[in-house]
C-alpha cells in the first residue's frame, strides 16, 4: 500500500505542470468565493510565478514562457472580476481565455437525395 507521500501528482515538467494548473483553476473557476478558495488560488497563482518560472526558464522555450505570462494574467485576472461580484466569463483552454459558449458541433454534410437534404441530419 503506497504511503500518504506518494498520493501527490508530480507533474513530469513544466507543460505538465501548467495543465494540472489550468484543469485545477477550470474546476474552482465558477465556485463561490471563500477564504479557502482565495488561499488557493493565491497558492497556484504564486506556484506559477515562482517553480513553474524556474521551470520554464530552464527549458528555453519562447512559445512556453509566452503562455506561462498570458496564464498567469488570466489567473490575477480572475481574483479581480469574482471579487467584483461577476461570473468570470469563461474557461481557460490552452492557457488562454475561451469564452466561447455551448457545445461545439460537428457539421457532416449528406448529399442523399434530393437538393433538400443536403443539410439534414442523420443521427
Amino acid at each position: 500500500m503506497p504511503t500518504s507521500k506518494h498520493r501527490y501528482v508530480q507533474p513530469t515538467g513544466p507543460l505538465d505542470a501548467m495543465k494540472i494548473v489550468q484543469k485545477l483553476f477550470n474546476q474552482y473557476r465558477n465556485a463561490p468565493l471563500t477564504a479557502e478558495l482565495m488561499s488557493y488560488h493565491q497558492d497556484l497563482v504564486t506556484r506559477l510565478q515562482s517553480d513553474i518560472k524556474e521551470a520554464v526558464e530552464q527549458a528555453d522555450d519562447p512559445n512556453l514562457s509566452k503562455n506561462l505570462a498570458s496564464m498567469t494574467a488570466l489567473m490575477q485576472s480572475w481574483t479581480a472580476i469574482r471579487l467584483s461580484g461577476r461570473p468570470f466569463p469563461g474557461k481557460m483552454h490552452h492557457f488562454k481565455l475561451d469564452t466561447q459558449t455551448g457545445p461545439r458541433y460537428k457539421v457532416k454534410n449528406h448529399k442523399i437525395g434530393r437538393a433538400g437534404a443536403h443539410r439534414s441530419s442523420r443521427h
